[in-house]
């Protein structure tokens, strides 16, 4: 299996799911942001930037989900 990177402009997720022959590979993070914006057209939300803080959170979200305290309490 390959580094299948998020085509949005600038997003630095790789390991992308979800994949489109026209819009290519999105993670799981822009797809979940794409779908609250449904007024945007997919070509222009694909070619903006994923800003800084929308890859902290997830970046956050994924490492509470991956890492737990040892003694089984939320981190």
């Amino acid at each position: 299996m390959g580094v299948m990177e998020c085509s949005r402009a600038e997003c630095p997720n790789v390991m992308c799911d979800r994949y489109s022959p026209e819009y290519g590979y999105i993670c799981n993070s822009c797809f979940d942001e794409l779908g609250k914006n449904s007024n945007d057209c997919i070509a222009t939300f694909m070619s903006t930037p994923k800003t800084e803080a929308e890859t902290e959170t997830y970046w956050s979200d994924y490492l509470k989900l991956t890492f737990t305290d040892s003694r089984g309490e939320d981190v």
